[in-house]
């Protein structure tokens, strides 16, 4: 299916619902074939002066573009293919293995089998953008967490190597990721700590250090362009500014309605002259005097943002794709990943429970949605949540099937001799 996806996409990058980011990816890795580096001919989002130097689209990804459009011609179908076969296989291999890790066998098949027919991950995995490639690490860097948190002697060299590249390539295609990892490694050490081994010292300070020699590359080549510090890409203060906007009042909009503006004209005049780096940091620090100033309003501001966030009935202002996609999946789904996340809960003695591996996954869901609330909330940023949350979902339909069928033999009638 996400092959027939990449073959409908086909060699057209355009603005489509939920994937516009494409059009940026793909231009920029011709830039980069083309060798203007980082940058883009003309104006581009969100406030990139033309040739100037940009570090607001994740290197990594582009990176993939430009390999693919050096070896085999610039041709974007290439690319959507790749894409597709890889995470099309990835994605729920590492699934059913969280979930037969995590819980058993059959709930890993199942959760594997919802993932590979789940609408929205069908049409990200042949889209040119981080989403695909971003979801399969995020559930690579859990899964080497579990298995390190109880691996052997011998295993913990190799597992240790694994999730030090896992965290760092999923950081490198969305730095956000970044803010989890302290939370996750804390999970480990519990883990570690309650399972009567060894506190793993060397094994975090190894993650770290790989970690950070993924990073320091980019933060190097950042600074000789930028001409001050900058870690890895410029897209947070962006989007933290324009998320807390007192424009909203108290009501968040997902996209900005016509008759409110456009982006570009929420940022302050004063501050256009400045070059991308310095602009983000800037609209960082006036997005948090936003918060500072009225705290209230932020507070209601965020509690608005979770109908945007999980979003699941139709809607009149969605197309034809977003609407059957959305409903398609998240809809059908969703009480399946309440139902399974409430019964783990459930079935679990509270004692042993933080340590568990199904208490990472929610751990993960709670943070990752935390910090869109608070910033900024589209159904395509709560997709990591859901390739999580499909895990529980597993376990929900195979506990109701377990229910449904020991019901029916309850309700056979025994065939007289």
């Amino acid at each position: 299916m996400r092959l027939l996806v990449a073959l409908y996409l086909g060699n057209e990058v355009g603005a489509l619902p939920g994937i516009h980011d494409q059009v940026s990816y793909h231009t920029l890795a011709l830039r980069v074939l083309g060798g203007y580096g980082f940058s883009f001919a003309t104006a581009w989002w969100p406030m990139t002066a033309a040739n100037a130097p940009t570090a607001h689209w994740s290197y990594l990804y582009t990176f993939y573009l430009t390999a693919v459009y050096t070896l085999l011609t610039p041709t974007p179908l290439i690319a959507r293919l790749i894409q597709a076969v890889v995470v099309g296989l990835c994605h729920p291999w590492l699934v059913y293995k969280i979930g037969r890790l995590t819980f058993n066998e059959t709930v890993g098949l199942v959760a594997a089998g919802l993932t590979a027919v789940y609408l929205y991950f069908i049409y990200y995995a042949a889209a040119l953008m981080t989403e695909a490639f971003y979801i399969t690490g995020i559930l690579a860097s859990l899964y080497l967490l579990m298995r390190l948190a109880k691996a052997s002697k011998e295993e913990e060299t190799r597992l240790t190597l694994l999730l030090g590249l896992a965290l760092g390539g999923t950081i490198l295609l969305r730095q956000l990721f970044l803010l989890l990892v302290p939370f996750l490694l804390a999970w480990f050490w519990w883990a570690r700590y309650q399972n009567g081994r060894k506190l793993p010292i060397r094994s975090t300070a190894a993650v770290t250090a790989i970690v950070a020699l993924l990073i320091l590359p980019f933060s190097l080549y950042n600074t000789q362009r930028f001409g001050h510090f900058v870690l890895l890409n410029t897209n947070a203060g962006y989007a933290f500014f324009l998320a807390n906007h007192p424009i909203y009042g108290t009501n968040f909009e997902p996209i900005l309605p016509p008759e409110m503006g456009s982006y570009q004209e929420m940022i302050p005049t004063e501050l256009r002259h400045l070059d991308e780096a310095a602009l983000e940091r800037e609209l960082m620090s006036r997005g948090l005097q936003f918060v500072l100033a009225d705290p209230l309003r932020y507070l209601q501001l965020s509690l608005s943002r979770i109908p945007a966030y999980f979003m699941f009935w139709p809607s009149a202002d969605s197309g034809l794709i977003s609407n059957v996609s959305r409903v398609a999946s998240f809809g059908l789904l969703w009480p399946f990943m309440l139902y399974g996340l409430i019964q783990a809960f459930y079935q679990n003695n509270w004692h042993t429970i933080w340590q568990q591996p199904f208490f990472l996954l929610a751990l993960f869901a709670l943070l990752y949605t935390g910090i869109h609330l608070l910033s900024w909330s589209l159904v395509r940023y709560r997709l990591p949540v859901d390739g999580v949350l499909l895990i529980f979902a597993g376990t929900a339909v195979v506990h109701i099937s377990q229910c449904l069928l020991a019901a029916n033999k309850r309700l056979q009638v025994p065939v007289s001799q």
